[in-house]
């Protein structure tokens, strides 16, 4: 690479850094501002769920939710993640060969193993507290 381009490429990654700094800062410097600023007054009642004037239905606002809920939000996350690599993996299959279409059978088989593996110890069953 010439010595000409390496001065504007370091120049595009500075530029990117920069707004990774402030997509991080500015928010943090909001939500600090806030916190400092806001009135502190802790109220038994802010605790309470707010049901738009009516009676709470339950006296504690914070509901316990079955624990298995994590699983099938893992198994979607997995799955999602799978459907993002397999896309372009798609849009560029006529250019990729044969090679491309062993690794992302070898990406899909993995996966297939590890979904049965969790169906054969039962993790997928749903099942009370």
């Amino acid at each position: 690479m010439p010595l000409a381009d390496a001065g504007s490429y370091a120049d595009r990654y500075a530029l990117v850094a920069v707004f990774v700094a402030l997509g991080v800062l500015l928010p943090v410097a909001a939500l600090t501002v806030g916190r400092l600023l806001r009135p502190h007054r802790p109220v038994r009642e802010k605790l309470t769920t707010y049901e738009s004037g009516n009676e709470p239905l339950q006296p504690e606002s914070r509901v316990r939710f079955n624990v298995r809920y994590y699983v099938f939000a893992l198994m979607f996350v997995v799955f999602d993640v799978e459907t993002a690599f397999m896309y372009p993996w798609a849009v560029a299959y006529g250019r990729l060969g044969l090679f491309a279409v062993i690794e992302m059978f070898v990406f899909v088989v993995l996966l297939v193993i590890g979904f049965a593996y969790a169906w054969k110890k039962k993790v997928l069953t749903w099942t009370s507290i």
